[in-house]
């Protein structure tokens, strides 16, 4: 996956004493999107946006706030987050890449 014509901003966000690391991409229509990389543990995460994370390399598991199954996620795969909401994703072994999207 490429972007084109994007700013990057250089200072990561940090989350979770470093374990969850994204950057901020923005594009010319104002929107904007991060590319993170998760280590092995389980992380919780609010939504105020709806999101659409997109697992680009590894594997991990994903419950959404209210709802009763959780989701495996391998490289190519994606799920939806509500906004004013949240998930909790867990990785089991080696790095997780996403890309996620903000919708709204």
């Amino acid at each position: 996956m490429e972007f084109s014509n994007v700013t990057a901003v250089a200072k990561a966000n940090e989350y979770f004493e470093g374990r969850v690391l994204s950057h901020t991409i923005r594009f010319a229509d104002g929107s904007r999107k991060t590319l993170g990389i998760i280590l092995p543990g389980s992380f919780h995460f609010a939504t105020e946006a709806a999101e659409r994370m997109e697992i680009t390399d590894g594997v991990c598991e994903v419950h959404i706030d209210g709802s009763s199954e959780a989701l495996t996620c391998p490289a190519g795969t994606a799920f939806d987050v509500p906004s004013h909401s949240g998930f909790t994703i867990r990785v089991d072994a080696g790095l997780c890449q996403y890309v996620c999207s903000f919708l709204g």
